[in-house]
């Protein structure tokens, strides 16, 4: 039958599917899962046909005999749900889709939840890939319908709780809070670890050779330790509350200040309601969606995402090269992202800003307005995950010891002259000799003499800062923080260039590189593509002493992403990358950039202050030194920032943006309260 259907000949297919429901009922009985999944076959066929009448009754029997066989949690229910959400809306009915769809968001969220924890990381994306098809779908029914609100506000919630989700997985609960927790409370968490993990493997082994009522007793039982152990833990455990709490628009919006807006952008796949036959044929594009303390939250359709990709791919390579059309680019690339926004900001100056795909990897402070001037002129920006970052953000681990800087390692180099010549033409010999970089074909070092400079002016506002420079500044000494308040790495940073192959992956995931476009797909997110499958994280790196020798005690001197993940940074507020590309990696729809920005999460830092390109050595080092004094003056860590970077814009020397807009900062935003 799935064979004709995919043919378009539905008069054959029909019979097939039939006589398959047929023989699932003699053996199986009506009431097994199995007769369900033929129902819901059958009910496809005649829904893709146009044929509603004859489709419903399909529909609704499916996902009666799942809920009552498998319980009203399961996966196979939200399938059921989603199926009938999308008949709703095809017959015009969005009240009743959105409330399928609502339905069925609420069990894949709490499968998802279950599955996220007892999971690897591989198979935790994987997973969440499963679900792209509805998110998708939510975006798209903001455009197909007129109920704005409903449908503003179910798509934002699903984005809340999907964007960003596997990074929050890595980073947050069971691990950290259990070094957190007495020893009483650590049992009860490795008790809800382990029935969580039981309920997510039932859920996906089926019934096996259970009855449904066997299962559905099963099930039921571990669902209510479950809850137990969370209500128990919830009680004695701020931590635990908060990481466990749901993303709802309410609850994001409690958390968001005064005169601030949080905006959400995310790439999506356009469904096609009302054609069954062309559901994924449109290309992909951009929305946006915003939040105010106040007021109902607002989404707004940016278009196509390829145009928007191409000049992000331009306005990368004019800032990193100081081209004079940066900002001709800077303002097209403003009229097509942020000026359709503007007017959902109204009177808020600071955005809390949630890119997604390639917009990950471009500073929106240098996009400049229809009057002419940059964004950061008029506005503060924050970088988030997602907007569910402000959840986590309520939690206040204490720092474990005083600032740590770590400046101008000694590479070991021998011949600086290689360096040189590996260079930009273009730079002047200064320049080319003291650029915070690596050619992917030049893996040696030169000394970079404005870390040191910068290591000496910061040291002095910090409080008991431990400074490590030359042969000192070491992955072995690195590796040994526990928690500074404040972690300051001024060296060389690298994003290195990957191996392409061919293997299945969702495209929406689909790695690249700064500079360049991937091709744009409509194609049903779950089609196999050619994907770049060399772990980013070991193509992301500081170079540390020793790194021209590959020798620095038992290390080899350089500090890949991989390994900046496995660092003790659960209380540490700042991590501050003084380096190249620190910011950069692999852009993955609806997960940020796998990179040292990743890593640095994973590790536990609050707030990170990273940089987009190439960054210019003596340039860095003023901007980083403005930014410490901004601190000490008690400005918030982005608004210290801003400060800074206006500084820079103010001067000759400095005013284009490829000297101030590299670093962008992301995380907790507010002051600290001593450096």
């Amino acid at each position: 039958a799935l064979l004709y259907k995919s043919k378009g000949n539905y008069a054959e297919a029909l019979p097939q599917y039939e006589r398959a429901l047929a023989i699932s009922e003699a053996t199986l009985g009506p009431g097994h899962p199995n007769v369900a999944t033929s129902l819901n076959n059958l009910a496809r066929l005649y829904h893709d046909q146009g044929n509603y009448a004859e489709a419903l009754p399909q529909y609704e029997r499916a996902l009666a005999i799942r809920e009552a066989a498998l319980g009203p949690e399961h996966p196979d229910v939200a399938q059921s749900l989603n199926s009938l959400a999308v008949l709703y809306n095809s017959k015009g009915n969005s009240a009743q889709a959105i409330d399928f769809f609502r339905r069925a968001a609420e069990i894949e969220e709490t499968s998802l939840s279950d599955t996220l924890i007892s999971s690897p990381e591989t198979e935790r994306q994987l997973y969440l890939n499963t679900f792209q098809g509805t998110t998708d779908m939510l975006v798209s029914l903001g455009s197909q319908t007129n109920d704005l609100t409903n449908t503003t506000n179910l798509a934002l919630t699903t984005i809340f709780r999907r964007k960003g989700r596997i990074l929050d997985s890595v980073t947050s609960s069971f691990q950290q809070l259990r070094v957190q927790l007495p020893p009483e409370e650590q049992s009860l968490l490795s008790n809800l670890y382990n029935i969580r993990t039981q309920i997510s493997a039932l859920r996906f082994s089926g019934l096996g050779n259970r009855s449904p009522e066997q299962y559905r007793t099963l099930l039921t039982n571990l669902e209510a330790q479950a809850k137990q152990l969370e209500t128990s833990l919830s009680r004695h455990s701020a931590e635990f509350r908060i990481e466990s709490q749901p993303a709802t628009i309410n609850a994001v919006q409690s958390l968001i200040p005064e005169s601030t807006a949080l905006v959400e952008l995310v790439r999506y796949n356009p469904f096609n309601f009302e054609d069954p036959q062309n559901r994924w044929s449109a290309p992909p594009r951009y929305a946006a969606y915003t939040l105010t303390v106040n007021g109902q939250p607002q989404a707004i359709d940016l278009g196509e995402a390829a145009p928007i990709d191409a000049l992000v791919a331009d306005f990368r390579r004019a800032l990193g090269t100081r081209s004079l059309h940066a900002q001709t680019i800077a303002r097209q690339l403003d009229e097509l992202v942020m000026a359709p926004i503007r007017p959902l900001l109204g009177d808020n100056t600071h955005i809390l800003l949630s890119p997604d795909s390639q917009l990950n990897l471009i500073p929106f402070a240098a996009l400049v307005t229809e009057d002419n001037r940059y964004l950061i002129e008029d506005y503060q920006i924050t970088y988030l995950n997602s907007g569910r970052d402000l959840l986590r953000l309520q939690l206040d681990t204490p720092s474990q010891q005083d600032p740590v800087i770590l400046a101008n390692p000694d590479y070991a180099s021998s011949d600086t002259s290689t360096q040189v010549s590996q260079k930009s033409v273009a730079k002047s010999n200064e320049e080319q000799n003291n650029q915070r970089s690596i050619d992917i074909t030049n893996l040696t070092f030169g000394p970079l003499p404005g870390t040191a400079a910068e290591a000496e002016a910061i040291a002095p506002l910090l409080n008991n800062a431990t400074v490590l420079t030359g042969t000192n500044a070491t992955e072995n000494a690195l590796k040994q923080v526990n928690a500074p308040s404040i972690l300051h790495i001024a060296t060389h940073g690298f994003f290195l260039e990957d191996v392409e192959r061919f293997i299945p992956l969702d495209p929406n995931s689909r790695g690249f590189r700064a500079g360049l476009s991937p091709t744009p797909t409509g194609n049903h997110p779950t089609q196999a593509t050619p994907s770049n499958t060399e772990n980013p994280l070991l193509r992301s790196g500081l170079a540390l002493a020793g790194f021209n020798q590959r020798s620095s005690g038992s290390e080899d001197g350089v500090l890949t992403a991989l390994e900046a993940s496995g660092l003790n940074l659960y209380g540490t507020k700042l991590v501050v990358l003084s380096a190249c590309d620190t910011g950069v990696g692999e852009a993955s729809t609806g997960e940020g950039v796998y990179g040292l920005r990743r890593a640095f999460v994973t590790a536990g830092a609050e707030s990170q202050l990273m940089s987009l390109w190439q960054v210019s050595d003596y340039g860095t080092s003023e901007l980083m030194q403005l930014y410490y004094q901004n601190l000490k003056d008690g400005q918030g860590r982005s608004e210290a920032l801003r400060s800074a970077q206006l500084s820079l814009l103010e001067t000759d020397q400095y005013q284009h943006p490829y000297f101030w807009a590299s670093f962008i900062f992301s995380g907790d935003w507010s002051p600290l309260e001593e450096i």
